[in-house]
Formats: structure tokens, C-alpha cells, sequence
């Protein structure tokens, strides 16, 4: 991979993102996935080598009944041992006012992606709401979806959450959901949300986001535990990604590997224009590990 300069590698507005390491023969080597904007629902970018990205456009153009528009949140994709992509979204539940979770389905990761379902396949009305389904593949195959309770929505404890998925069937889940950890630290403020878990060797790192998206105080930390079930231990160092000189607020992170090494997607402000246009922008920057401790190195690579 060569070197690329500093700075977000895609300029416009491109919240939540996530990326995905495309299989052999799709149209690229990796896409991106964000919250709705200037293209459309899910907004898809395509690139060969994280650096340099090109528009797709909506993912999702057709929206499910149960959805009211306006309100498409943080998309991420699995995919299906029978060469199907599964997304998982966050959307406003017309009956009952509040954020829910749903899943949609394409044959290409590109999309067009299809929930067909009358319902969410998740919903916490009652927990202020449900949202950042985030979808995770064991070694041994078992699937998993991360969430998060929107509490803060509603002056309630935030919790992240995990269930798995039903075996052959990204669209249903099986079992009890288990509440992994809570916002309880002084950084993170009133909420933690964005989960994404990642395993190396036999640790399991799970990642989120603390505070306010639209305050300079967001960043990242993560939690360590010995199974996706935990129980996790957040990290003392945390967060491992705070607001600094070229980038403010920066968080809701995913990770992907590429030339053998680790890459961590994230959104970030401009500083000193923290809920302003451009918006939050896509950041990439490698991660490190050492003593097995992540750690997020920022600036030019090669």
C-alpha cells in the first residue's frame, strides 16, 4: 500500500462507518457503509485499497413498511455462507416512535438490499428504543448482533448488548440477548454506543464509542473478555481515540485487516466545527498491538 497523506479519506458527510473486506469477485475490494445522507439511505462507498473511495450511492433505496424515513442509522454488513449480504440498520419504528433495528438482504454488497419483514428484528421501546447493530462471526462459524439500548433517549443506563443469530438464517435470532457492559466511567458521559468485536488469538476485544456523537468529548475505548460473552474488562487506557489537533469527536469505529495489517474506520469532526457541515467525515488509520493492547497510530503510512 502506498503512502497517503493525513486526513480523512472521504471528505463528505459519511457517519458510522463500517467496512467491509468484499469477497473474491465483487466489483471491489472493500466497501464502506454509513447512516443516511447526501446518497441516499445507506450511503455505499467502494475502494481497492482504503485509500482512495468511490460513490455507489443508496444501498438501500427502498425502504421497509414498518420504517419511517428519515432516520437510517448505522449500517453494517455480514456475509451469508451462501453468498448473500446481510444489513443490519438502525430506523425509526413507525408504531411506536423509536429507534429499532432491522435487516435487509442483496446478493451484491453493493445492494440493492431488501427487508421485506413487517416488523424490526429488533425493538426496546421500553428501553428508550434500540440501535448500531453490529454482526460478528466466531472462528468456529457462530454468528452474533452487538446493539445498543438507546437509553440516553430516555434518561436510562445505556447497555450493549449481544444475541446470537440463528445457524443458516441471518435474519432471525435465537436464545436470550446478554447485556456485555455499561456506560460507567467518567469519559464516556451519559451513553456508550457503536459496538463492534473483534478477536485475536483468544482475546476478544470489544470496541465502542462514549459520549455525545456531536461533542468533542466522543471517542473510543474498548473492553477485553475471553469469549463473545464476556465478561469484558474495559481497558484503563481508554479511550484509545480522543479528539486531537486535526480531527475532533472521532468514534464509532470498525476495523478490517488488509496487507496484513489492522485498519480502524472511523468518523470524525472537523475541529472547531463539531456538529457542522462538512458533518463527520471517514477516517482510517492503522492499529497496532502491543503487549495486546490496540493501539490507534494516526497520520501518514506507507
Amino acid at each position: 500500500m502506498s503512502a497517503w497523506e493525513p486526513g480523512p479519506v472521504y471528505a463528505g458527510n459519511f457517519p458510522d462507518p463500517f467496512v467491509l473486506k468484499a469477497p473474491d469477485g465483487a466489483d471491489a475490494r472493500f466497501y464502506a457503509y454509513a447512516t443516511n445522507g447526501e446518497l441516499g439511505n445507506v450511503q455505499v462507498l467502494a475502494s481497492d485499497d482504503l485509500r482512495s473511495w468511490r460513490e455507489v450511492g443508496d444501498g438501500m433505496p427502498e425502504l421497509a413498511a414498518w420504517v419511517e424515513p428519515g432516520r437510517t442509522w448505522a449500517p453494517e454488513v455480514l456475509l451469508v455462507p451462501d453468498g448473500r449480504f446481510a444489513l443490519y440498520y438502525t430506523a425509526r419504528q413507525r408504531s411506536v416512535g423509536r429507534q429499532a433495528i432491522g435487516v435487509a438482504v442483496a446478493s451484491s454488497p453493493e445492494g440493492p438490499f431488501v427487508d421485506s419483514s413487517g416488523s424490526p428484528l429488533i425493538s426496546q421501546p421500553e428501553e428508550g428504543g434500540s440501535i448500531d447493530a453490529s454482526p460478528f462471526r466466531d472462528e468456529d462459524g457462530t454468528t452474533y448482533l452487538l446493539w445498543k439500548n438507546d437509553g440516553n433517549a430516555v434518561g436510562l443506563p445505556t447497555w450493549i448488548y449481544l444475541q446470537r443469530l440463528a445457524p443458516g438464517d441471518p435474519t432471525s435470532l435465537t436464545g436470550e440477548p446478554v447485556r456485555l457492559l455499561r456506560n460507567d466511567q467518567p469519559w464516556e458521559g451519559p451513553l456508550v454506543e457503536g459496538p463492534f468485536l473483534w478477536r485475536r488469538d483468544d482475546r476478544y476485544y470489544l470496541f465502542y464509542s462514549g459520549n455525545m456523537f456531536d461533542r468533542a468529548a466522543y471517542g473510543e475505548g474498548y473492553a477485553v473478555g475471553s469469549g463473545p460473552l464476556g465478561p469484558f474488562v474495559k481497558a484503563a487506557e481508554n479511550p484509545i481515540l480522543a479528539s486531537r489537533d486535526d480531527v475532533a469527536g472521532p468514534g464509532h469505529a470498525s476495523m478490517v485487516e488488509h496487507a496484513g495489517r489492522t485498519w480502524l474506520a472511523y468518523h470524525g469532526w472537523v475541529p472547531g466545527r463539531v456538529g457542522q457541515p462538512p458533518g463527520r467525515q471517514f477516517w482510517i488509520d492503522e492499529v497496532t498491538w502491543e503487549d495486546d493492547r490496540p493501539v490507534v497510530v494516526p497520520g501518514p503510512r506507507g
